[in-house]
């Protein structure tokens, strides 16, 4: 595509882009009584218009109903997590028996492993991306303390080669063949949250499955951000969190896939509740766990109801944008942001790129890995109306989402960029 550094260019952009309109559905905060240039979707979401009058209409309901609000209504509170299940399986590439929206990631994550992680004396290493999200690391090695085992043994770190800031698929899956029958889970977030890097998930799964292992995906910035395909990918288990590009608020509720393969198998081991026994049977109050089929037996609790009420505003809007659709304007608006930033970048040599330059080996985010200037260049866009997010010691994450960021947004970035003085 060929861009050009104008406000007339972006602002054409915006007029032929069939997605302007979802923009108008959110509120942006303000800067001296201007929208602020939000490229933080990556850490919170906006918050969509419908949330505030979906969260109303659930205390309407309390307020009528009481405890009869469980089977009352149009979204009785005892199916809640079921209307959000369609979404969700569209969202992620999933049939609707293997995903459901409970807990909080990590929460998640920690279930998931239960029945994924069953290390034995000859096959209990878990292979993850060097640099994960602390919380996956701290989870992972927790886990493999639980199981006895020494992190510095069990745990297989994947590192960029020398001279590199991102991982090659090959040797992810050359590293994966040689651990071999040694490996239980491949535990790989979908992009990573640092440089901004989407991972060949499809091929990570295959490697997984021809050595024997199990492998799981940790899809926080992945869901919402770049389309999923998680079933024909064959991946075992995911999870991903709902308050970055799902703007569900924060502490937003959670999502779980469980592949079918296992969804139906109660000889699987969990960490059983009662929102997971069968729901035919659950108020019978028996000894006894019966999980539900698929995913929906993993869970623990009812729903979270007002944040499950907000959870749903958002997803309803990602259901009528269409994750294809949002695709197809994040690469082009992405696009324009790497060009914006090295036409700002120019003979200022603030800051180096490391996200991938390939479309495909990327979602909406760009890291730019900063020198000595890189918190002087943050705090001077924070002081302007632009928020944007950094990462120790020395990155700035910009991510327009294109449900509600537009060209003009990106633009008007650039030339903020080009006005620093530092």
């Amino acid at each position: 595509m060929h861009y050009e550094n104008t406000l007339d260019f972006a602002r054409q952009q915006d007029a032929q882009d069939m997605l302007r309109s979802f923009r108008g559905q959110f509120i942006f905060p303000k800067h001296n009584a201007h929208d602020v240039l939000y490229f933080c979707g990556n850490s919170l979401g906006l918050q969509p218009k419908t949330v505030r009058q979906a969260l109303l209409n659930e205390l309407d309901h309390w307020a009528t109903h009481g405890v009869e609000g469980h089977f009352r209504g149009e979204l009785p509170w005892m199916y809640y997590h079921k209307f959000l299940t369609p979404q969700t399986a569209r969202l992620v590439g999933a049939l609707p028996h293997e995903v459901v929206v409970m807990n909080t990631l990590t929460v998640n994550l920690h279930l998931a492993m239960v029945s994924f992680y069953r290390p034995t004396p000859q096959r209990f290493k878990i292979i993850m991306e060097a640099g994960a999200f602390p919380s996956d690391q701290y989870a992972v090695e927790s886990q493999v303390r639980w199981h006895g085992f020494d992190p510095e043994q069990a745990i297989v770190e994947i590192a960029p080669a020398p001279g590199s800031d991102t991982l090659r698929t090959e040797d992810i899956v050359q590293i994966i063949e040689n651990e071999g029958s040694t490996t239980a889970l491949v535990m790989f977030g979908g992009v990573n949250y640092y440089t901004g890097q989407f991972y060949d998930l499809e091929k990570i799964a295959a490697a997984a499955h021809r050595v024997g292992a199990h492998v799981g995906f940790d899809l926080a910035h992945a869901a919402g951000n770049v389309p999923l395909r998680l079933h024909d990918w064959n991946a075992d288990f995911a999870v991903w969190c709902s308050y970055k590009y799902l703007n569900s608020g924060p502490g937003g509720p959670a999502g779980l896939f469980v592949h079918e393969k296992h969804g139906n198998n109660p000889a699987l081991p969990r960490f059983a509740g009662w929102w997971g026994h069968d729901e035919d049977e659950r108020f019978k109050m028996q000894k006894g766990f019966k999980p539900m089929r698929g995913a929906e037996g993993w869970q623990l609790s009812n729903a979270q109801i007002f944040s499950f009420a907000a959870h749903k505003a958002s997803l309803d809007l990602f259901d009528a944008a269409g994750m294809d659709n949002l695709r197809e304007k994040s690469l082009r608006l992405t696009g324009f942001l790497e060009w914006v930033l090295c036409e700002a970048n120019r003979d200022k040599n603030l800051f180096r790129i490391i996200t991938p330059t390939s479309p495909d080996d990327r979602g909406c985010q760009l890291s730019l890995l900063t020198d000595g200037r890189g918190k002087a260049l943050f705090n001077y866009l924070s002081d302007n109306g632009a928020v944007a997010d950094w990462r120790e010691p020395n990155v700035i994450r910009f991510a327009p989402a294109p449900l509600y960021n537009s060209f003009e947004d990106v633009w008007r970035l650039g030339r903020l960029i080009g006005g620093f003085k530092g």
